[in-house]
């Protein structure tokens, strides 16, 4: 924890310029192409978390955004990613085999399975990923609907047709391999270009709202 919190920035800007792990490579187009996700993912999750804490307090948004999210995805890396670093030192190909060909879910499955009672693991953690694309799928479709409609309830066709339409894109861009993928990700990185534009002038504005309402409300 006190490596994450001194060597914050650092590890955050580091896009393998120094050579000190060999080529950039994926350090290089990783940093980048995360950077350019968040920038167009900012907007959507916005306007999603905005609709599901109505009545609840700025301080409570604030902490379980900025505090208590950060901490749990922290723990999350930390554990997953320490588990799989060591399965690797300890038996080498265990998890970069699985790995290959950017196989995640088949690397995750090879860490679970690294682990004491690895099928009970492997059996929560499909639950647990079906129950975060289930939400994430629905929490996308509400959002996109309501842009498309106008409305703060938008209908329930409008919602079945964005999440068809969504699962559709998946399946062409899943069939389409890493070609395909390669391109979204060009594409999103940059897309986010004048979505920053848009959305770091509007972080001084709610600041800005956020403060006035709070005078007025005492």
């Amino acid at each position: 924890m006190t490596t994450y919190i001194t060597d914050f920035f650092g590890m955050a800007l580091y896009r393998g310029d120094a050579a000190i792990f060999g080529e950039p490579g994926w350090l290089g187009w990783w940093t980048v192409f995360f950077w350019g996700w968040f920038l167009g993912y900012g907007p959507l999750m916005a306007m999603f978390i905005a609709r599901i804490s109505r009545d609840r307090s700025i301080r409570s948004i604030v902490i379980m955004l900025s505090i208590v999210a950060p901490i749990v995805t922290c723990f999350w890396f930390t554990i997953v990613g320490g588990t799989g670093i060591s399965a690797e030192l300890n038996n080498q190909g265990a998890i970069s085999s699985a790995f290959e060909g950017f196989n995640l879910p088949a690397a995750l499955l090879a860490i679970t399975q690294s682990l004491p009672a690895g099928f009970i693991v492997s059996v929560l953690f499909l639950i647990l990923t079906t129950v975060f694309v289930a939400t994430t799928g629905d929490s996308m479709t509400y959002v996109i609907s309501v842009a498309m409609s106008n409305e703060d309830i938008p209908s329930l066709p409008v919602r079945i047709f964005w999440g068809i339409a969504m699962g559709v894109m998946a399946q062409i861009l899943i069939y389409s391999g890493s070609g395909g993928i390669s391109k979204l990700q060009s594409f999103i990185v940059v897309t986010a270009v004048p979505v920053s534009l848009v959305l770091l002038p509007s972080l001084w504005d709610a600041l800005r709202i956020t403060l006035t309402k709070g005078r007025e409300a005492n």
